[in-house]
């Protein structure tokens, strides 16, 4: 997660041509909406433009780190090929040469193969040349004299909330600060998205990205989006081989109207597999009004007469709708679990990718069917 975002602020610079006169100017700069830090707290410059990378320290040894790192790839590339030689090391011909001879093979394993010979591969080392461009570190040496500690460093009282942790020093190795004023953001590793395709129909349903900061979902086939919603609203206290009523709210996250029905498990059903209790849903189809955000804010809005039948029907409000079902637990005693499946239409609102024609119908229709599994909590004695 990056808690850091970019803040615009306004602040006034002198004109180049007219010192005297100041001009305002936008300015962006970082801050965290945890701990409130921002960029300039460790005196980070505002930037003229909010996207782009931003100044980061200049550590003073650089130049010897990098030239470590040098020194030491071009170690393991020594040794790699050292590796492939040994593999690729001229085996001994234990063919007698009479009898190669006599088959005429001598001058057919003489002749030179075309584009790589034997000897190229048997001898393979350093590139010419690249021994000389050998990269020489000076070791480190070991210093007598130590930098002397500040006067006051026994008697200036410590300001805890002022110096830094074990663990922020070990986050930061380049600089190590020691006091939290000191503190840079640090690069972060963030997940970004593997490819993914249906098993199936070999559908890509999810492309890599290469910037993990600006993610975007390329295809509009989410099922959270489009499945109704099926959620507890009430329970009641369950008994054994006693029928109760359970209050349950649907709700479709769709902006059309979608209509539901409610279907138990035939007996011998593989889904059916949890179930310990027997559940009674409503006969009838139950129709979700479509999903409408202003609405929700909207008083004066004339609520939709879809005639609900009040056995069925608890409430019904905007998008969301309250049903009862009935529950009567099979066993003595653990938890109570029921399965009824959800039937429900659904429609590809997706842009197309290529144009409707006019003989193309409008969009089609399709019914899905969801299996619910709902626990209800302990049965009571």
């Amino acid at each position: 997660m990056h808690t850091l975002s970019t803040r615009a602020t306004s602040i006034s610079t002198q004109l180049p041509d007219d010192p005297a006169k100041t001009t305002m100017k936008k300015a962006y700069y970082l801050a965290c909406g945890f701990c409130r830090w921002t960029s300039r707290d460790v005196g980070m410059a505002d930037k003229s433009v909010a996207s782009g990378g931003w100044q980061e320290p200049e550590n003073p040894h650089t130049q010897r780190m990098n030239k470590l790192i040098e020194y030491y790839q071009q170690l393991a590339q020594k040794e790699k090929v050292e590796r492939d030689r040994k593999k690729l090391a001229r085996r001994r011909n234990y063919m007698p040469l009479a009898f190669s001879d006599k088959y005429g093979l001598g001058t057919r394993l003489q002749r030179p193969r075309a584009g790589a010979s034997i000897s190229t591969l048997a001898g393979l080392s350093l590139k010419e040349g690249e021994d000389q461009k050998e990269i020489k570190i000076e070791p480190a040496q070991a210093v007598d004299e130590v930098e002397p500690l500040p006067e006051d460093y026994y008697t200036r009282p410590v300001n805890l909330t002022e110096v830094t942790t074990l663990q922020q020093r070990l986050l930061q190795p380049d600089f190590q600060p020691v006091c939290a004023s000191q503190l840079y953001p640090r690069h972060k590793h963030l997940l970004i998205k593997r490819s993914l395709r249906c098993r199936k129909c070999e559908h890509n349903l999810s492309k890599p990205e290469f910037n993990p900061t600006s993610i975007k979902f390329k295809i509009q086939l989410v099922a959270v989006n489009y499945i109704p919603e099926v959620r507890i609203m009430s329970i009641p206290n369950l008994r054994y081989m006693k029928e109760s009523q359970v209050l349950l709210t649907l709700t479709n996250p769709v902006e059309n109207l979608t209509h539901v029905t409610l279907l138990e498990c035939e007996e011998g059903d593989p889904d059916d597999i949890n179930s310990t209790a027997k559940v009674v849903v409503p006969p009838k189809e139950l129709v979700l009004a479509g999903k409408d955000a202003a609405a929700e804010y909207d008083e004066l809005a004339e609520p939709q007469d879809f005639q609900d039948d009040p056995d069925i029907i608890a409430f019904r409000k905007a998008n969301k709708v309250g049903i009862f079902i009935k529950v009567t637990p099979q066993r003595e005693e653990g938890e109570v679990t029921v399965c009824f499946k959800m039937k429900h239409d659904f429609k590809n609102l997706a842009a197309p990718i290529r144009p409707i024609e006019e003989s193309d119908q409008g969009t089609e229709v399709i019914w899905l069917t969801q299996l619910v599994e709902l626990s209800l909590g302990p049965l009571l004695p």
